[in-house]
């Protein structure tokens, strides 16, 4: 128990050590004579009635590699290489093998045998059956599918969608030509007044807008 810290003084932080007659350390109960007894005989092991003598075996293996390095292929001549070298290797009882695993009684080993197919689904043909069902499921799923896609595509063009993508292109310069032909006028008069005339031009300069071509005469250009 510790001691009351007297009063004005510190509290003292020591302890009182045992008399001269009090022993350090542990206790030794054996017996075997002391210093005096170490000193007089020494206690020596009999290494031929302790140790375990270590037993040998062929190690075929090793004969096997040899014999085939020598060039030795049949049978015969291995058992001959046998018999006239010797390779060993001690024998290991039991240390390094795996335990016994213990099973419960009835414990069936390999893979469980699969239940056989009825004979009437082979007579009626049942798994055709099954495979067409499933092809026709899988066709229809198949086209509504792509009929849904059809639904997202994007609508198709028309006229009018091509003309607002359009973007006019500059016009090229003109072709190069002699003076003297500069300034004939055209042979044919093909419409019946000058005011159909300007319609079917001014018609064919709108349309030619959004078609391919120098003069606007080709197919639409929807890129």
């Amino acid at each position: 128990m510790s001691r009351q810290a007297e009063l004005g003084k510190i509290k003292k932080r020591c302890f009182t050590l045992p008399g001269s007659d009090f022993t350090y350390g542990l206790n030794s109960f054996l017996k075997e004579g002391g210093v005096a007894a170490a000193i007089g005989q020494w206690q020596t092991v009999d290494p031929r009635g302790t140790a375990q003598q270590r037993k040998l075996q062929p190690h075929y293996v090793a004969l096997n590699r040899e014999a085939v390095k020598s060039g030795l292929v049949t049978a015969a001549e291995h058992q001959a290489y046998r018999n006239t070298h010797e390779i060993w290797r001690p024998v290991y009882k039991g240390h390094l093998h795996h335990p016994a695993m213990t099973f419960p009684p009835g414990t069936t080993f390999g893979i469980s045998t699969r239940p056989s197919t009825p004979i009437y689904d082979l007579l009626e043909n049942k798994y055709q059956h099954l495979w067409i069902e499933h092809q026709k499921e899988e066709r229809e799923r198949l086209r509504l599918k792509s009929k849904e896609k059809l639904k997202r595509a994007k609508m198709q063009d028309n006229h009018t969608t091509i003309l607002r993508r359009y973007q006019p292109q500059e016009e090229p310069a003109p072709l190069w030509q002699l003076p003297r032909f500069q300034k004939i006028g055209p042979h044919l008069d093909t419409f019946p007044s000058q005011e159909a005339r300007q319609k079917a031009f001014n018609a064919q300069r709108s349309d030619g807008i959004a078609r391919k071509g120098l003069r606007g005469q080709g197919i639409y250009n929807i890129s």
